[in-house]
């Protein structure tokens, strides 16, 4: 039998907004953002506004906005990579699922899964092991 209304059987392929997600790189409680901001659009507030969003989906442990410097060879929309920590990956999760894709100040965030263990250690720039 269907389900009872009001409950949502699991989106079937080519229909609701998004069907199955492919995550790009191992859950975790860390979230990778790119193409959000240009590095002259980072300012003071960019951390709060980022965390105030984030809060949405679960408790925010941390933020770190990571401009590259002028040195780096990554076009501009990869310049500026932020990290968001969540408390528990579930929220990391439905965080990805709703900001990957989505646009902000006309550009569409790209959204992968960090390494906690290396976002601990401040390991923040570029790495061959981060999903592409």
């Amino acid at each position: 039998p269907p389900p009872p209304a009001g409950l949502a059987a699991p989106p079937a392929a080519g229909g609701g907004m998004k069907g199955a997600v492919t995550f790009r790189g191992r859950p975790s409680r860390v979230l990778l953002l790119k193409n959000m901001v240009a590095p002259e659009e980072v300012d003071a507030e960019l951390r709060n506004e980022i965390g105030e969003e984030c809060s949405k989906y679960g408790e925010v442990l941390e933020v770190i906005v990571h401009p590259l410097g002028e040195e780096s060879e990554l076009p501009d929309e990869e310049r500026v990579r932020i990290f968001v920590k969540f408390a528990k990956q579930a929220a990391a999760m439905k965080a990805y699922i709703d900001l990957d894709g989505r646009f902000f100040g006309g550009r569409a965030v790209w959204v992968c899964f960090y390494r906690e263990s290396d976002f601990d250690a401040a390991n923040l720039e570029p790495n061959a092991n981060e999903p592409k």
